[in-house]
Protein backbone atom coordinates (compact mmCIF):
# COMPACT_ATOMS: atom_id res chain seq x y z
CA UNK A 1 0.00 0.00 0.00
CA UNK A 2 2.02 3.34 -1.09
CA UNK A 3 1.48 6.10 1.55
CA UNK A 4 -1.25 8.20 0.01
CA UNK A 5 -3.35 5.01 0.12
CA UNK A 6 -2.82 4.52 3.65
CA UNK A 7 -3.25 8.50 4.48
CA UNK A 8 -6.77 8.05 2.74
CA UNK A 9 -7.61 4.75 4.18
CA UNK A 10 -6.88 6.70 7.35
CA UNK A 11 -9.03 9.88 6.95
CA UNK A 12 -11.89 10.73 8.13
CA UNK A 13 -15.39 10.26 6.70
CA UNK A 14 -16.20 13.27 4.85
CA UNK A 15 -20.03 12.40 5.00
CA UNK A 16 -19.60 12.01 9.01
CA UNK A 17 -21.01 14.14 11.39
CA UNK A 18 -18.03 14.78 12.76
CA UNK A 19 -16.65 16.05 9.63
CA UNK A 20 -19.71 17.95 9.51
CA UNK A 21 -18.94 19.62 12.71
CA UNK A 22 -15.43 19.89 12.14
CA UNK A 23 -16.46 22.11 9.14
CA UNK A 24 -19.21 24.10 11.14
CA UNK A 25 -16.56 24.95 14.13
CA UNK A 26 -14.28 26.44 10.81
CA UNK A 27 -17.31 28.59 9.75
CA UNK A 28 -18.45 29.68 13.11
CA UNK A 29 -14.43 30.54 13.61
CA UNK A 30 -15.00 32.74 10.57
CA UNK A 31 -18.04 34.69 11.41
CA UNK A 32 -16.90 35.55 14.56
CA UNK A 33 -13.46 36.77 13.20
CA UNK A 34 -15.86 39.05 10.47
CA UNK A 35 -18.12 40.18 13.29
CA UNK A 36 -21.25 38.37 11.76
CA UNK A 37 -24.53 38.23 13.78
CA UNK A 38 -26.14 35.38 14.47
CA UNK A 39 -29.11 36.05 11.63
CA UNK A 40 -26.11 36.84 9.06
CA UNK A 41 -24.39 33.17 10.28
CA UNK A 42 -28.05 31.76 9.39
CA UNK A 43 -28.04 33.35 6.28
CA UNK A 44 -25.02 32.51 5.16
CA UNK A 45 -25.18 28.74 6.44
CA UNK A 46 -29.23 28.68 4.54
CA UNK A 47 -30.32 26.89 7.26
CA UNK A 48 -33.42 27.20 9.36
CA UNK A 49 -33.38 29.06 13.44
CA UNK A 50 -33.23 25.85 14.88
CA UNK A 51 -30.72 23.97 12.99
CA UNK A 52 -28.68 27.13 13.60
CA UNK A 53 -28.93 26.84 16.78
CA UNK A 54 -27.78 23.01 17.27
CA UNK A 55 -24.81 23.67 15.48
CA UNK A 56 -23.83 26.44 16.75
CA UNK A 57 -24.30 24.58 20.17
CA UNK A 58 -22.29 21.71 18.76
CA UNK A 59 -25.25 19.37 17.76
CA UNK A 60 -24.26 18.18 14.76
CA UNK A 61 -26.07 14.58 13.93
CA UNK A 62 -25.67 14.36 10.58
CA UNK A 63 -23.89 14.61 7.71
CA UNK A 64 -23.78 18.18 5.58
CA UNK A 65 -26.10 17.89 2.92
CA UNK A 66 -24.89 19.63 -0.23
CA UNK A 67 -25.70 22.51 -0.63
CA UNK A 68 -24.65 23.43 2.79
CA UNK A 69 -21.02 22.31 2.02
CA UNK A 70 -21.03 24.13 -0.91
CA UNK A 71 -22.10 27.75 1.16
CA UNK A 72 -19.42 26.58 3.52
CA UNK A 73 -16.73 26.06 0.82
CA UNK A 74 -17.25 29.52 -0.39
CA UNK A 75 -16.83 31.14 3.21
CA UNK A 76 -13.46 29.32 3.40
CA UNK A 77 -12.27 30.03 0.03
CA UNK A 78 -13.24 34.03 0.73
CA UNK A 79 -11.93 33.88 3.96
CA UNK A 80 -8.63 32.44 2.57
CA UNK A 81 -8.43 34.57 -0.88
CA UNK A 82 -8.88 37.56 1.20
CA UNK A 83 -5.80 36.20 3.73
CA UNK A 84 -4.06 36.21 0.92
CA UNK A 85 -4.87 39.53 -0.47
CA UNK A 86 -4.71 41.90 2.81
CA UNK A 87 -2.15 39.98 5.03
CA UNK A 88 -2.94 42.03 8.10
CA UNK A 89 -5.69 40.04 9.47
CA UNK A 90 -7.74 43.21 11.00
CA UNK A 91 -7.67 44.26 7.22
CA UNK A 92 -9.01 41.25 5.69
CA UNK A 93 -11.17 40.64 8.12
CA UNK A 94 -13.24 44.21 7.76
CA UNK A 95 -13.00 44.03 4.13
CA UNK A 96 -16.79 42.44 3.64
CA UNK A 97 -17.91 44.95 5.63
CA UNK A 98 -17.22 47.59 4.20
CA UNK A 99 -18.48 49.48 0.58
CA UNK A 100 -17.26 48.88 -2.74
CA UNK A 101 -17.29 50.72 -5.62
CA UNK A 102 -16.80 47.50 -8.08
CA UNK A 103 -19.58 46.60 -10.38
CA UNK A 104 -20.67 43.44 -8.45
CA UNK A 105 -21.10 45.23 -5.62
CA UNK A 106 -22.81 48.37 -6.39
CA UNK A 107 -21.49 50.50 -4.05
CA UNK A 108 -22.63 47.96 -1.49
CA UNK A 109 -20.20 45.49 0.50
CA UNK A 110 -19.46 41.97 -0.20
CA UNK A 111 -21.24 40.88 3.09
CA UNK A 112 -24.61 42.67 1.57
CA UNK A 113 -24.39 40.56 -1.89
CA UNK A 114 -22.97 37.51 0.38
CA UNK A 115 -26.73 37.92 2.59
CA UNK A 116 -28.34 38.10 -0.83
CA UNK A 117 -29.77 34.17 0.37
CA UNK A 118 -28.58 32.12 -2.42
CA UNK A 119 -25.53 30.44 -2.76
CA UNK A 120 -24.64 32.02 -6.19
CA UNK A 121 -24.53 35.21 -3.89
CA UNK A 122 -21.76 33.69 -2.62
CA UNK A 123 -19.91 32.59 -5.96
CA UNK A 124 -19.92 35.79 -7.54
CA UNK A 125 -17.68 36.75 -3.80
CA UNK A 126 -15.44 33.82 -4.42
CA UNK A 127 -15.12 34.44 -7.91
CA UNK A 128 -14.38 37.98 -7.57
CA UNK A 129 -11.08 37.61 -5.16
CA UNK A 130 -10.09 34.68 -7.41
CA UNK A 131 -9.89 37.26 -10.17
CA UNK A 132 -8.00 39.85 -7.72
CA UNK A 133 -5.19 37.09 -6.71
CA UNK A 134 -5.02 36.06 -10.44
CA UNK A 135 -6.40 33.04 -9.46
CA UNK A 136 -9.57 31.31 -12.17
CA UNK A 137 -12.44 33.79 -12.28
Amino acid sequence: MTALAADLQDAPDPQSPAAAAAGLRTFFNIAHAWGLSGEQQQMLLGCSRSTFYDWKAGRVKAALDRTTLERLSHVFAIYAALQILLPIPERADTWIKKPNTAPLFGGGSALQRMLGGQVSDLFVVRQYLDAQRGGWA
